[in-house]
């Protein structure tokens, strides 16, 4: 993991503002919170709400919604802001689309999200698991909108159309962050390599397309908007953008908080480019008000 104090372009704690009030989040509890555990459980299934230490948990799972993250826990890349364990995986689970079909089926989701670790180990990096989790889905609760959140299968064309030629609802892809922070927040990954993913679901498939942003790992305003004016360059159909938290101290740190005015110009500049929607917010994250988001 990257160590904070090599980063001399990011803000110390010493440094930064305090934690302003507009992150604090409620501790998950509740009846809801509970049910969606135990079901996540009994099926022996992952989410990116814990994995990555989202801090809208208790918010989403209250209300009964959740991002099933498939392909594992363990991501075979080592991203310099993500809470994922990153390593070598060992095993393939290949009745894991099924169970992710039953629990959709059991909640009566009319809107669910599906993500994935990064299987760079694998040939297809887990495009057909992919595939076969849509297929489930829709053969077991056939009214649900699926939204897929997917990797860059390393640009593995065929691999993506696996995906593709799904159709899910929605087709989101992560951006991440400006070009110049790469090499720090995603060493293993391309902004261009993502940029032509994103073009090739629209213009090939026609699919739905998404990405989303951290703010505040040290990018300029002016680089952020340029991010926005080349996902509108691919057709990005809906963008989300939020703030950064650094989940353990062996992360990078947060530069700044980006205060709320920031985001809110974020959105206004998004829709006026041409964006369909744009959810830009300190607490936002690719899957924070999905269904909405869809509709």
């Amino acid at each position: 993991m990257i160590k904070p104090d090599s980063l001399n372009i990011l803000a110390t704690p010493e440094t930064r503002a305090p934690r302003p009030d507009w992150l604090r989040v409620k501790i998950p509890m509740g009846e809801g919170y509970s049910r969606l555990k135990a079901l996540v459980d009994a099926h022996k299934l992952h989410t990116v709400c814990e994995e990555a230490r989202c801090p809208n948990i208790a918010e989403c799972w209250a209300a009964g919604t959740a991002t099933i993250m498939i392909l594992g826990d363990v991501c075979t890349r080592s991203c310099g802001f993500c809470a994922v364990k990153t390593g070598r995986p060992t095993e393939l689970d290949l009745a894991e689309p099924k169970r992710v079909g039953e629990m959709v089926k059991i909640m009566n989701l009319r809107h669910t999200v599906i993500t994935s670790v990064n299987r760079d180990e694998l040939l297809d990096g887990g495009a057909s698991i992919w595939a076969e989790t849509i297929r489930e889905i829709r053969k077991q609760c056939p009214t649900t909108k699926v939204e897929v959140l997917i990797p860059d299968f390393q640009g593995d064309a065929e691999a993506m159309d696996m995906v593709f030629r799904e159709r899910p609802d929605i087709m989101n892809h992560n951006i991440e962050t400006v070009p110049r922070l790469y090499r720090l927040a995603r060493p293993q990954a391309k902004y261009q390599r993502s940029l032509d993913l994103l073009r090739r679901a629209k213009e090939i498939f026609n699919l739905v397309t998404k990405s989303g942003l951290m703010v505040g790992l040290g990018e300029t305003e002016d680089e952020v908007i340029a991010v926005m004016k080349d996902l509108r360059a691919v057709q990005c159909d809906i963008l989300s953008i939020g703030q950064y938290l650094q989940p353990t101290k062996a992360h990078l740190p947060i530069a700044r908080y980006v205060p709320l005015e920031e985001f809110a110009m974020y959105k206004r500049v998004g829709l006026e480019m041409g964006f369909r929607h744009v959810e830009s917010g300190p607490l936002v994250r690719s899957s924070y008000h999905a269904e909405e988001q869809a509709k």
